[in-house]
């Protein structure tokens, strides 16, 4: 492969485009379906079980989603993914635009799409070191995670938007129109992907224990994993049920919480292009010191008295927390090998989502026993802390690597 621009790699290019789509659509669905439960079907109550529809089969679904991105071409995976997610968004569009929809029906439509989406994210990230060259391939990472990252929080902002001047079934309808365009943009015949790799034809399970075993066998991998949970359990998964606790506690207003999550995207672009620039070559030192400082930002957020230095830290731990993603799945899509690549990346995403819903669990549960947001998030903040020294003392290798 000769050596040129990301920006000249006509596959990266359809990859990276398709995943903005694909994310906003996503984030814009769930963030339409809350509110579309809350307002219009009258179910607050019920709220927790959509969420838990729309994301939990996503979770349970993940691995076997990393078992088949090592069996089959992933731009085709990822173009039936996203083809029949828009036919189940479109569906969800008729049905409340004609006031067709109820509880179960949604429900069932939730946990269909959310399933759907557990083969996307292992496909696309297992096809970055099969297309870019390993010397560019921390650009990639950076490039593709940080995007992604802002684009899934940019998704409940445009939802907002276009809920306030339209109506729900319009943000259904955008998000439809999102996640079409991803699968026009990874059309097979467009991408042209490689044959794959891993040939041999075994049990999806024993698939599977072959992934666990390569993880189980790196303690670098292992170290890494414990650093993803850390960061997403006691930082992000609760930053992101904490922000409208917070906006609400100080009077805010939906357009507070908005700046706050917008500080928080730039935060994430501005670090996903320092890290496209520079080349690190510790990345497991990068990605500790990361979690240090999103910790520390975020113990600093907890105690903040007031919206307006609220909104200027979360830039800071958005910033903060790219530099604990992209250089250790740069160093996990360097050294791990092509046909493992899925399954790896799968372990990896299920470590980071799957402690999002735990958090938004206790979080609420501390709550309604009467804990402030401000102390909960104090608590949250320094058992990271904790973790993070234990990692730093413990796994040297780690540290230093």
């Amino acid at each position: 492969m000769v050596n040129q621009s990301l920006f000249k790699n006509r596959k990266f290019l359809l990859i990276f485009f398709a995943g903005i789509f694909a994310v906003m659509g996503f984030s814009m669905f769930l963030t339409t379906t809350t509110w579309y439960v809350v307002t219009s079907l009258g179910s607050a109550s019920s709220l927790g079980l959509v969420l838990i529809a729309a994301t939990v089969p996503r979770l349970l679904m993940m691995v076997f989603g990393g078992v088949l991105a090592d069996k089959y071409k992933k731009s085709t995976i990822m173009f039936f993914t996203n083809s029949i997610q828009s036919i189940l968004l479109l569906v969800i569009f008729l049905l409340v635009s004609s006031n067709h929809m109820n509880l179960t029906l949604l429900l069932i439509l939730a946990g269909m799409f959310g399933l759907l989406d557990a083969f996307f994210g292992p496909a696309s990230s297992s096809m970055i070191p099969k297309i870019v060259e390993k010397s560019l391939l921390q650009k990639a990472i950076a490039y593709f995670q940080g995007v992604d990252q802002v684009a899934f929080i940019i998704g409940p902002i445009l939802a907002g938007i276009i809920m306030e001047a339209f109506t729900v079934s319009i943000s259904y309808l955008v998000a439809t129109i999102l996640v079409f365009l991803s699968a026009v943009i990874i059309f097979p015949p467009f991408v042209k992907e490689g044959p794959v790799e891993n040939q041999e034809n075994q049990h999806p399970i024993k698939d599977f224990k072959e992934g666990l075993s390569y993880v189980r066998s790196s303690s670098f991998l292992l170290t890494g994993l414990i650093v993803l949970i850390t960061v997403n359990f006691f930082i992000f998964g609760t930053l992101s049920i904490a922000l409208p606790l917070v906006v609400d506690l100080y009077g805010g207003s939906p357009i507070n919480l908005s700046a706050m999550e917008v500080s928080l995207g730039i935060g994430m672009a501005i670090s996903t292009l320092v890290l496209s620039r520079i080349q690190l070559k510790r990345r497991g030192r990068a990605s500790i010191l990361g979690l240090f400082a999103t910790i520390f930002s975020f113990l600093i957020f907890s105690q903040a008295p007031n919206l307006t230095l609220l909104t200027a830290i979360v830039f800071f731990i958005g910033f903060s927390m790219s530099f604990v993603y992209i250089p250790l799945f740069t160093a996990v899509q360097e050294t791990t090998e092509n046909r493992l690549m899925g399954r790896v990346m799968s372990i990896i995403f299920l470590s980071m989502n799957g402690f999002d819903p735990i958090a938004y669990g206790v979080v609420s549960g501390l709550i309604s026993t009467g804990l402030s947001i401000k102390v909960t998030l104090l608590i949250f903040g320094i058992l990271g802390l904790i973790m993070a020294i234990g990692v730093f003392v413990k796994s040297p290798k780690y540290v230093n690597g």
